[in-house]
């Protein structure tokens, strides 16, 4: 499978995950939630590798960066979570998958070509997302101020930006299914200290639990899906075609979370995922 059709799976899987993420964390405590679907990704990914004969030993080097790509982790799903909480969704996805830009510049500073054209489509998407940002309207509905919210949301960018140039390249020099392995036990433990250091709940409620598996469950398949595709060419091209989970995000919201998205809106969104499209191919 290609790195582009990888990232495509890992955008449908996230779609999904965060859409529901929208919902579950305005009424259950939300470091819960996540402990419990990265936990839930981990195992999944356990029984992945025993399915498939994936133990095997990773070297030191590759372990570092699993490691950081882990820490890297943690902030983007805290930085998605405590954004999609606070909403709306048509403000958070466009920031979160902006992530590319990054990506791209990781590429550029590891030696890849990047062309006029494709920087071009670095400064639409930054573009489109600072329209989407800067229209975003307080006032139509119960939602925070959106201040707070672009951090959490850029942060979670930063993050998965770190999370999928690390990851890569720490499998790329042990293979997929270990580095994946590491980085997630290591945003488990930092997430547990976190939760510990904070005195926060660790019980997200019965009435979660079905939707914390499936989320996790997608979210191993996601961050599966995009670091397998480190030992590929154009790598980082996986990373950008997941980020199209942002517009399908959009697109969920607005069908069944009926959030309004004005003209000018839907313009910045077209501009971002233009530029992401462009990117991809």
């Amino acid at each position: 499978m290609s790195a582009l059709a990888l990232g495509l799976v890992a955008a449908f899987a996230w779609a999904i995950h965060d859409i529901i993420v929208r919902q579950i964390s305005q009424n259950a405590p939300l470091m819960a939630c996540l402990l419990m679907v990265l936990v839930v990704g981990a195992g999944f990914h356990l029984a992945v590798m025993a399915g498939t004969g994936g133990f095997t030993p990773i070297g030191g080097e590759a372990a570092l960066y699993a490691t950081i790509a882990g820490g890297f982790f943690l902030l983007a799903s805290v930085g998605l979570y405590n954004a999609f909480q606070r909403g709306p969704v048509r403000l958070v996805s466009p920031i979160i998958a902006s992530y590319p830009v990054l990506s791209v510049a990781w590429a550029a500073m590891s030696g890849a070509s990047i062309s006029p054209w494709q920087w071009g489509a670095v400064l639409a998407i930054a573009a489109g997302v600072s329209m989407v940002a800067a229209l975003a309207d307080e006032g139509v509905e119960d939602v925070p101020p959106k201040g707070p919210t672009i951090l959490y949301a850029a942060a979670s960018a930063i993050g998965f930006a770190g999370t999928f140039g690390f990851g890569q390249h720490a499998a790329e020099l042990a293979g997929d299914m270990p580095a994946t392995l590491v980085a997630r036990l290591v945003s488990i433990a930092l997430l547990v200290g976190l939760i510990a250091l904070r005195g926060l709940s660790w019980w997200p409620g019965r009435a979660a639990l079905p939707f914390l598996v499936l989320m996790g469950i997608l979210d191993g398949i996601a961050l599966m899906a995009v670091l397998s595709a480190g030992g590929l060419p154009d790598a980082q091209y996986a990373s950008v075609t997941s980020s199209m989970f942002g517009l399908l995000t959009i697109l969920l919201a607005w069908i069944f979370l009926r959030e309004r998205m004005t003209a000018a809106q839907w313009l910045g969104c077209g501009i971002a995922f233009a530029g992401i499209g462009y990117l991809a191919l």
